[in-house]
């Protein structure tokens, strides 16, 4: 029997996606803080796409993984996603507090895999989580409201850093600021521990689970009567088995996906060298331009992300989000040109729409095609292609920087502008998929979630 499932109302999807606030909290910490640690404690340009590879092997591990064992799990008490995203989270929590003390390079780069382990335990579950509790026709709005708390979170990531720079900075000497973690850092990390925590607790204090089907609950006590070892096996097995039964619009995706992510990684490494570069700044203050840039497209992302809501049910979230891959790219190509700290925040605008459409339509899409006890495996494999490209880059763009593009970060963040046109291109070529509908049997019933 299809459940059919109420709509909920603003607040309701506003609760549930306060969590995400912590969880992109810590991802700001990474995309604007981690690489210039980790050239406080010696790494060189060509060193940092390696030194990211924590990102793209756990979230290529972790994610499907974690996605296709929440699918067998119920707990009246505990649900099905919930203890999945707090336990990710108390794991990042912990790693937070931890990573501005490091000693050494090597040490902040295990305390990345070890946070990024717990970032992705929490991702996951809690893109599923959203898909399981919207109806159809919901789901544009509230992975847009997922969307949005991605900028929040970032935004005040961001913004912690530049003013804690600006507050507590003022004594830090040319040579210190080269050569040693600023203390000013430590209390954006010390922030993001308590967010990462807090903010889910609230989305799982307010946000009651759904039940499993009857069928859904069948196939989870004939999982739980399976032996140890069988059991350890399903998940992999389910992963391989949604991969060749995936529908053909996210095979397209994933060739988007490729340029997309790639671009996107150089972006998050090579912003702060790039302001050394064009603007002659030392780390701390490239540094804190960069947050500053990454505050600015997130603001962005915030003021878009529900104003694109009427413009993909108008026009098509295919068209939506071809447009914003463009300004994307046109953003990524204007920043090297631009040499006033105050006009090159201009382009993040721009960078901020596509950021917006990117963390919201292509979720919606797929969540719309994907069967609903296959969300969380699916959700995984969305994310397989994701840390595909990032696992590409971490390995071969330390070379290319290298020996092709002469180890200038201006030459990168070129790059990856060129790269988000292409992705633009290839999403040309995406069809608006059809929602899954169970043709077999159409019997409805209404669940009360509140």
């Amino acid at each position: 029997m299809k459940l059919k499932k109420p709509n909920l109302s603003f607040w309701q999807i506003f609760n549930m996606n306060v969590g995400f606030l912590g969880i992109q909290f810590s991802f700001g910490l990474q995309q604007t803080a981690v690489n210039p640690i980790f050239s406080f404690l010696g790494a060189h340009h060509e060193d940092l796409p390696l030194l990211n590879l924590a990102g793209p092997v756990t979230g290529l591990i972790i994610q499907p993984i974690i996605g296709a064992i929440s699918d067998k799990t119920w707990s009246p008490r505990w649900g099905r996603r919930k203890p999945f995203f707090l336990i990710g989270a108390l794991i990042g929590s912990l790693c937070l507090f931890a990573f501005p003390y490091s000693p050494s390079l090597w040490f902040a780069v295990g305390l990345l895999w070890i946070l990024d382990v717990g970032n992705n335990m929490a991702m996951e579950p809690y893109r599923a989580f959203v898909g399981d509790k919207l109806p159809n026709k919901q789901l544009s709005f509230g992975y847009q409201m997922q969307s949005l708390f991605v900028g929040a979170g970032i935004v005040l990531a961001n913004a912690s850093i530049f003013l804690f720079q600006d507050w507590f900075g003022a004594e830090e000497t040319t040579s210190t600021a080269a050569t040693s973690i600023p203390q000013w850092l430590y209390y954006s990390f010390f922030i993001g521990a308590i967010l990462s925590i807090a903010t889910i607790l609230w989305s799982v204090l307010k946000t009651p689970e759904i039940p499993p089907s009857n069928k859904e609950l069948e196939e989870i006590k004939k999982h739980n009567a399976l032996p140890f070892l069988d059991r350890v096996k399903t998940p992999f097995t389910e992963i391989v088995q949604a991969i060749k039964d995936m529908p053909k619009f996210m095979w397209k995706l994933s060739a988007v996906y490729l340029f997309q992510w790639y671009a996107l990684f150089i972006y998050w490494q090579f912003i702060s060298p790039m302001f050394e570069e064009s603007m002659g700044f030392n780390k701390s203050e490239a540094l804190s331009q960069a947050a500053k840039m990454n505050t600015t497209y997130n603001i962005s992302t915030i003021v878009f992300a529900l104003a694109l809501v009427p413009l993909a049910l108008k026009w098509g979230g295919k068209k939506v989000y071809v447009l914003s891959l463009f300004l994307t790219g046109i953003a990524m190509l204007s920043i090297p040109y631009i040499h006033d700290p105050m006009l090159v925040i201009l382009p993040m605008i721009l960078f901020g729409i596509g950021w917006a459409a990117m963390m919201g339509i292509p979720y919606s899409m797929v969540s719309k095609i994907v069967p609903q006890e296959r969300r969380g495996v699916y959700m995984g494999i969305l994310n397989m292609m994701i840390v595909i490209p990032m696992g590409i880059q971490t390995v071969t763009f330390g070379p290319i920087v290298k020996n092709i593009l002469n180890n200038s970060a201006v030459n990168a963040i070129l790059l990856g502008g060129v790269l988000f046109v292409i992705a633009g291109v290839f999403a040309l070529r995406l069809k608006e998929p059809k929602p899954n509908i169970d043709h077999k049997n159409t019997a409805t019933t209404t669940i009360s979630v509140e």
